[in-house]
């Protein structure tokens, strides 16, 4: 009898305990599934329960649930989660076909990115402004996840993509890699665009329910694959105008060219000082001059003038609105999409030789060592002597002969001195690999290059660098930071981001010691200085990029890491970026004793700038990539030496050594073996032969396929298993 009364004690025990096993999932898939009604038989199918046993405990477990107050049942008996959520609004980041990212407006209000599944986002797009709905517990995946409940805003409602007919409909395949919908045309609504062609659809409807948008063909661009027809959907796909507005243009027409002695007057004059430019040959636009001369006392004096844009757009005009609107000169791979009108970028404000110029300045007074002894900030008119180009000059120093060579030279001198303290003192010295493409008359890439940066890349960079670190903190220590001013501000590395990208560095055998935040800049130097040269020199450069913080403009008076500054802005090209503008604007108001403006709208003005600019390099980027995919599309068929520059679930992204154009071998395709995906340590690994494919490893590959639609070039290796190797 006792023996049977204990198990019939255990058999209760378990029981009870499966009891309570079920009533947690059930309150746990409820939570979790906040604002839906399920009745027994739902939930039964969707935790998929197959014994009966659990089936006949399901109803059960729900009404107790109800009667515990811990969730809702209704006369119907349909059950409901009873936790309040929170409602958060914020900006939709579309990962990918299956779930997005809410990035909240105020990240204090949710433990981070709210994750959102396709099904749940209301039709919500890339960048869409949302009112999410988070849900009181985590998903499986242990992250906060949500349900958009309203969208607030559409990012846009135009997209660039390639019609696809058929008999009874059409769809415009969009190029945006994150819109993951084919947009339905009616065939009426193409205005007249034929089958493969590029076009700006608009989109009109999208009622719930539908799979996909319904839209109207807006603008038809041409057949795709032509060079310029592909240009003008970068640009449209980006926002980016095809051409100047005719009010601004009449604007800067009517601007009178001459200086008036009145104007002189209020300047200090350096037209009789040696001035001269330094830019790339093929460049118009000239923001910058430097002067030089040595002072009666022995000590230099080296002038950083700047083209006075503001004395020029004025306030409320529609050449000022219009140049906030663009924020910044886009430069795509070729053209260039100007945020000033011609007539005042290429003529009136930039510093041409031998015309008068009016500029803003700083003038630096030095000794032999480059320690500033003092300097002078305000408006200038200078007389340009020579115009160089960034060869001729490095000629000169190369050769010591030509304009100009001593001066140049002893600049150098100067700005190398400048450069070493700068990096005693903690800056990173980050050289991006950039690649130029050589075009013909149609656009077709002939070749490319890798753009060389010399010493007199190198001067150049470092005056503006110490203008524009002067002019910040000539404003901040007026009032210790409480001036309303544009900062560029670049925060401290995220050290959880630094320690994966040291594991990266270690793959191509280099070691990071950084230890502590006052040894990333040593460490991050020894390493740029190790990989110079080295095939993994751009993968490792962009790695390193990632891991920063991005540089943005801002009212708050924070430091640089990158630079090591304390405080930096951004003067010296007004021509080509709003936020100099500003700045320029500000300076003059506080030499002439203005009082501090609020802060508000000017920070409104530095956030706009930082989004325009972000957005002016992703075009810029997606113009190269296109470039890159032609370019490989019509290269030689053969095997490339490349180096695997990152690793997903979805495939092995490869640079190709020879042409820096980067593609991918997609697990799909790789038959040798299946691959698992091991994110923690970024490699692929073999299941059968546990093999691994892993970053930093050097292969050979070769072109499968280009897609200039997507700016995607498909790769395959070429006799893996003998060719990759490890660094």
């Amino acid at each position: 009898m006792g023996r049977k009364r204990k198990n019939s004690t255990k058999q209760g025990s378990r029981k009870n305990q499966n009891s309570a096993d079920l009533s947690k999932r059930l309150l746990r898939f409820l939570d979790g599934h906040f604002g839906e009604q399920y009745n027994a038989k739902q939930l039964i199918k969707k935790l998929e329960i197959r014994d009966s046993l659990t089936k006949g405990g399901v109803e059960p477990a729900l009404h107790k649930l109800a009667a515990a107050g811990l969730v809702s049942k209704t006369p119907r008996n349909y059950f409901s989660s009873l936790k309040d959520p929170d409602f958060v609004e914020g900006k939709v980041d579309f990962v990918n076909p299956r779930f997005a990212f809410i990035i909240p407006d105020n990240p204090d209000e949710t433990d981070g990115d709210i994750m959102v599944k396709e099904a749940n986002l209301k039709q919500a797009l890339h960048h869409d402004r949302v009112r999410v709905m988070v849900f009181p517990t985590k998903g499986k995946t242990g992250r906060t996840e949500g349900k958009v409940l309203e969208i607030i805003e559409r990012e846009r409602d135009e997209f660039v993509g390639r019609v696809e007919i058929s008999p009874r409909f059409a769809f415009v395949v969009p190029d945006f890699k994150k819109m993951h919908k084919d947009i339905f045309v009616h065939r009426g609504d193409l205005n007249g665009a034929k089958h493969n062609e590029k076009v700006v659809v608009k989109l009109t409807e999208w009622r719930e329910g539908d799979k996909n948008p319904t839209g109207k063909v807006t603008q038809v661009l041409g057949q795709a694959g032509e060079h310029e027809v592909e240009i003008h959907s970068i640009m449209a796909e980006f926002g980016l105008p095809f051409e100047y507005p005719e009010e601004p243009n009449r604007e800067s027409e009517a601007i009178s060219d001459k200086i008036l002695k009145k104007e002189i007057s209020k300047r200090k004059d350096y037209r009789d000082v040696l001035t001269f430019t330094i830019d790339p040959a093929d460049a118009k636009d000239f923001d910058d001059a430097i002067s030089y001369q040595v002072l009666p006392n022995g000590n230099l004096e080296v002038g950083v003038h700047i083209a006075d844009v503001t004395h020029y757009v004025k306030p409320n005009t529609a050449l000022e609105k219009e140049a906030y609107h663009r924020a910044t000169s886009v430069y795509l791979v070729d053209r260039t999409i100007p945020m000033l009108p011609e007539r005042l970028s290429n003529g009136l404000c930039s510093l041409r030789p031998n015309e008068d110029k009016l500029t803003f300045a700083c003038v630096f007074e030095m000794d032999r060592d480059a320690r500033v002894i003092k300097h002078w900030i305000g408006r200038t008119i200078i007389h340009s002597d020579r115009r160089f180009a960034y060869e001729e000059a490095q000629e000169n120093i190369d050769k010591q002969s030509g304009d100009f060579f001593e001066e140049l030279t002893f600049l150098n001198v100067l700005a190398k001195k400048i450069r070493k303290k700068r990096f005693d003192h903690g800056a990173v010295n980050f050289e991006t690999v950039e690649v130029k493409f050589e075009l013909d008359e149609k656009g077709t890439p002939l070749g490319l290059r890798v753009k060389e940066r010399k010493d007199i890349h190198k001067l150049i960079e470092e005056f503006m660098l110490l203008a524009n670190k002067y002019v910040a903190e000539f404003v901040f220590n007026k009032r210790q930071g409480k001036d309303t001013f544009v900062y560029r501000t670049h925060d401290n590395p995220d050290m959880d981001k630094l320690d994966t990208f040291s594991n990266f560095a270690k793959r191509f055998g280099h070691q990071m010691n950084i230890g502590s935040e006052n040894k990333i800049s040593g460490a991050l130097n020894k390493l740029m200085d190790e990989i110079q040269g080295k095939p993994e020199q751009n993968v490792l450069e962009q790695l390193a990029i990632r891991s920063m913080a991005k540089a943005k403009y801002t009212t708050d008076p924070k430091g640089h890491f990158g630079l090591a500054f304390p405080h930096y802005t951004h003067f010296t090209s007004p021509i080509r970026r709003y936020p100099d503008m500003m700045v320029h604007r500000l300076l003059e108001h506080y030499l002439q004793n203005g009082k501090s403006p609020e802060a508000e709208s000017w920070e409104k003005k530095c956030e706009h700038s930082s989004e325009r600019e972000k957005n002016a390099a992703n075009a810029e980027r997606a113009s190269i990539k296109y470039k890159q995919v032609e370019f490989m599309s019509l290269a030689e068929e053969k095997d490339y030496e490349g180096i695997v520059s990152g690793v997903s679930e979805w495939g092995v992204f490869v640079e190709i050594t020879e042409t820096k154009c980067e593609g991918m071998v997609r697990v799909s395709e790789m038959k040798d073996d299946y691959y698992d995906f091991d994110e923690k340590n970024m490699r692929l690994i073999g299941m059968r032969s546990k093999k691994m494919i892993t970053l930093g490893d050097k292969v050979m590959v070769r072109v499968v396929n280009t897609d200039i639609d997507r700016r995607t070039i498909d790769l395959e290796f070429a006799n893996n298993d003998e060719k990759r190797t490890r660094f």
